[in-house]
């Protein structure tokens, strides 16, 4: 769990973080979002060791892949990191494009039939493109969707990151016990909850992703099952010129809390074998449920 402890070092590297923001949005929209993108993949990357870890969950999961390939990607997913940072941070202006862009598949039908009847649904997607995307435009649709953030370790940028977070629609609620009483009063009032479905979660089930074991939090389905929703993987997919595509998936049919999260993983899976630079390579998704490299087991025995 992230301490709540301010620290000289948090308020440093935070009081960084701010300056660039605060430099970046002085630039024209366009031209702070691009930017953002390069300088994520040609210093930052390299400097966190990000593309190392990029290398390895591509090894594991998609060795098919040319060398040539590999690096492509390797590149690209810090550039998208550093484009959806930007963004996210560009609330209005961002969310004033989004507005414009297409909404696809049998998704909105049904959260539109849900919002009508009252009873709100369940919205799942993953760290793929810009998540945001999905709720900027369903807010410009009529659809205030609630966030489900993960508290950062850093206190004094976990305050404007949930800010930020706000900007795309009230309210939000911070992952565990803390945000877990107003999420579920949330959802019984016919509320709409979107959820980022693929975080590694320790003490979670062990299921498949991208053919390898990870452990994978059943709780957006059992959510659905418990109060009754729809739930309806979104997503936010990025397009050659920088705008977006709103995909909305046909709602997973209710079974077992197991199965659903199956085919979420399934639908995630499909999206990210697809666009393979869209996704947070960065994570440590498969550690912990077999997968460890041999870095991994050194640090976690150090």
């Amino acid at each position: 769990m992230a301490s709540s402890k301010r620290t000289f070092a948090h308020w440093l590297t935070d009081a960084i973080i701010r300056g660039f923001l605060s430099a970046m949005r002085c630039l024209p929209y366009e031209t702070r979002i691009t930017l953002s993108g390069k300088v994520m993949t040609n210093v930052i990357a390299p400097f966190t060791g990000n593309r190392r870890r990029i290398r390895e969950n591509l090894a594991l999961v998609m060795p098919e892949l040319s060398a040539t390939a590999r690096e492509a990607i390797v590149r690209e997913v810090p550039e998208t990191m550093g484009r959806m940072l930007m963004e996210m941070y560009s609330a209005n202006e961002f969310s004033a494009r989004v507005a414009t862009y297409p909404i696809t598949g049998p998704g909105l039908a049904a959260l539109k039939a849900a919002q009508a009847e009252g009873k709100g649904a369940m919205l799942v997607t993953g760290h793929f493109g810009n998540y945001l995307a999905v709720r900027a435009a369903l807010l410009a649709q009529g659809i205030q969707v609630a966030g489900l953030y993960k508290k950062m370790s850093n206190p004094y940028f976990n305050d404007h990151y949930v800010a930020a977070m706000e900007d795309f629609g009230k309210p939000v609620f911070e992952r565990g016990r803390r945000g877990m009483s107003g999420m579920i009063k949330h959802l019984r009032s016919g509320g709409f909850l979107g959820i980022v479905q693929d975080q590694r979660i320790n003490d979670a089930p062990v299921m498949d992703f991208m053919g390898k074991p990870a452990r994978t939090a059943t709780s957006a389905a059992e959510l659905a099952l418990k109060f009754k929703l729809d739930l309806v993987p979104c997503y936010g997919v990025r397009q050659p010129d920088g705008t977006y595509v709103i995909q909305t998936e046909a709602p997973v049919p209710h079974s077992t809390a197991e199965e659903m999260t199956k085919a979420l993983n399934d639908s995630l899976e499909a999206l990210i074998r697809a666009y393979p630079g869209q996704w947070m390579w960065t994570h440590n998704r498969w550690r912990g449920a077999g997968n460890d490299t041999s870095e991994d087991r050194a640090r976690s025995n150090s």
